[in-house]
C-alpha cells in the first residue's frame, strides 16, 4: 500500500459495493481500524461514506451503522432508496449513489493529492481518469479474489494503484471472537447498543440493486 505521510488523502467509499464485496471474501470490516489504517498513513482529509436509504420505513437496519460511522469520523451521503418488485416477485431496492460520489470527487479533487475509491464499479473509470488529469493519483479498492471479478477490469487498469480488499483484511477486518459474538448478538437485537451498531445492515444490503 503506497501513502505518504503528508499526502493529502480522501476516501470515497460506496456503501453497497463495499459490503457485496466483504461478503464475497466472507469477512466483515472494521470501519474504526479502516479509518484509524488510513489516519497512520497519510494526512486523512475525509472519509465519506455512500448509500441509500429506505426514509419511509419506520426502521432501516442500514440506520445504526450510518449513524455510528456519522459520529466516528465519516462524512455520509445518503438519498432515499425505491423499492420495487422484480419478474420473480423478489423485493428490491434501487440505490445507486455514482452521480453523488462522482460529484463530491470533482469538487474535492483540487484539494486532494490522493483519492481513494472503494469501489469496483467500472462506471467510475472516467471519473478516475479525469482526476488523473488534473494531477492526482487515485487508488482503487476492491477484489481480483472472487469468481468473477467484483473489479471491472478497465477501472483497474486505469488507476495509479489497486489494492485486494482480501489483502486489508489483517488490517481493517473484524476479529473472528467479535464475529463470533456478532452472529449471537444479532439473535438479541440490541440495535442501541454502539458496539453492535454497524452490524445489523446485511438483510437491506442484499437487496439493494446497482442500477
Amino acid at each position: 500500500m503506497e501513502f505518504y505521510p503528508n499526502e493529502r488523502v480522501a476516501l470515497f467509499i460506496d456503501g453497497a459495493n463495499l459490503y457485496a464485496t466483504a461478503k464475497a471474501l466472507s469477512f466483515d470490516i472494521d470501519y474504526k481500524r479502516l479509518l484509524a489504517l488510513f489516519q497512520s498513513k497519510s494526512r486523512l482529509i475525509r472519509a465519506l461514506y455512500y448509500t441509500a436509504l429506505l426514509e419511509e420505513h419506520d426502521y432501516s437496519p442500514i440506520r445504526p451503522l450510518i449513524d455510528w460511522l456519522d459520529y466516528n469520523g465519516y462524512s455520509i451521503v445518503t438519498k432515499p432508496a425505491k423499492e420495487f418488485t422484480d419478474a420473480s416477485g423478489r423485493r428490491k431496492i434501487k440505490g445507486n449513489m455514482d452521480i453523488e460520489l462522482a460529484v463530491d470527487v470533482l469538487e474535492m479533487v483540487e484539494h486532494l493529492d490522493h483519492i481513494v475509491l472503494f469501489s469496483g464499479d467500472g462506471d467510475f473509470r472516467s471519473l478516475v481518469e479525469v482526476a488523473q488529469r488534473r494531477g492526482r493519483r487515485v487508488t482503487v479498492i476492491s477484489t481480483m479474489a472472487t469468481k468473477p471479478p467484483m473489479v471491472a477490469d478497465e477501472l483497474r487498469r486505469q488507476a495509479d494503484q489497486f489494492i485486494d480488499l482480501v489483502d486489508m483484511e489483517d488490517e481493517i477486518g473484524r476479529a473472528r471472537s467479535e464475529r463470533t459474538q456478532h452472529n449471537n448478538d444479532r439473535t438479541n437485537d440490541q440495535a442501541g447498543d454502539d458496539s453492535d451498531d454497524d452490524v445489523q445492515y446485511e438483510d437491506e444490503y442484499d437487496e439493494f440493486e446497482d442500477v
